[in-house]
């Protein structure tokens, strides 16, 4: 017999992408759980019955994640097995297949949770080269795992060591570019701050710890640090240029231009700019 798994998806505001993500998470569970952020347009609509909705307003992404993992834990029967997307993540088959399997297995299964690689795309392109496509811990027994409390660029962190799975989550991005800019404006601001406190308190426990030899998102925090370490400004241009041309982020044609001026150059110049500011402010 199959482990149950319950698919949780956070959403807001997301008509126009809800519907393939859970066509696809429901191949996985039948009746996915939506915790959803009082949409104002018909994402309500777009998940129609086959769902399960909370309604709750948001905070972050970790507090969002951790409330809607203890509600899960608060069943008669808790599930076995979790899996946590976003609104925009949308499953292909071979990562469908891939976590089929896993569930099949059970016990038996070589992990106790699971990493899943997100391919990125923007302005309704899939970008091969210029693209972050990060992994991700999105599958995992339940009660083993929680969201790290990060004000950006949180992960789920496990104890135990987690496994890849085939597969991609392809994250199609529906947003316009007006909400993207405005999404890593307010984000900016997060990373700035956080990068502000991380350089004046001691590593905390509960957290993705940076290792050059760990899995690739912990090879990820480790890069962070040390990009971190470079000359403010100078190090977000010699971001663009690793990813636009050491990574043939030209190769993805003008989306890819944007997305690696936007993502690789502006927006990392833009937490530059908001931790030189609080800087001069504690100064003064």
């Amino acid at each position: 017999m199959n482990a149950r798994c319950r698919v949780v998806v956070l959403t807001f505001n997301c008509e126009d992408i809800i519907g393939q993500t859970l066509a696809q998470a429901r191949r996985i569970d039948p009746r996915p759980l939506v915790v959803d952020s009082h949409s104002t347009d018909g994402t309500l609509r777009e998940v129609g019955p086959e769902a399960e909705v909370l309604q709750r307003a948001f905070s972050n992404y970790a507090d969002q994640r951790n409330w809607a993992m203890a509600q899960l834990l608060q069943t008669e029967p808790p599930p076995e097995w979790q899996l946590h997307l976003d609104a925009d993540e949308v499953l292909d088959d071979e990562a469908v297949l891939a976590i089929q399997q896993v569930l099949q297995a059970g016990d038996a299964a070589a992990h106790r949770a699971y990493l899943l690689r997100r391919v990125d795309y923007f302005m309704g392109r899939r970008l091969r080269h210029s693209g972050l496509n990060p992994w991700h811990l999105r599958l995992f027994r339940s009660g083993e795992a929680a969201c790290e409390q990060r004000l950006y660029d949180q992960h789920f962190v496990s104890p135990h060591r987690a496994g890849r799975l085939p597969g991609c989550m392809h994250d199609k991005n529906a947003v316009s570019l007006k909400d993207w800019v405005s999404r890593h404006n307010r984000w900016s601001d997060l990373e700035a701050e956080e990068m502000r406190l991380a350089l004046s308190a001691a590593p905390a426990s509960g957290r993705l710890q940076p290792r050059l030899q760990g899995d690739p998102r912990e090879r990820t925090r480790w890069l962070k640090a040390l990009y971190y370490r470079m000359p403010s400004g100078l190090r977000a241009l010699a971001y663009f240029v690793y990813r636009y041309v050491f990574r043939l982020g030209f190769l993805d044609g003008r989306e890819g231009l944007y997305f690696a001026f936007l993502q690789g150059l502006w927006f990392r110049l833009l937490v530059d700019a908001k931790m030189h500011e609080a800087r001069q402010a504690e100064r003064r």
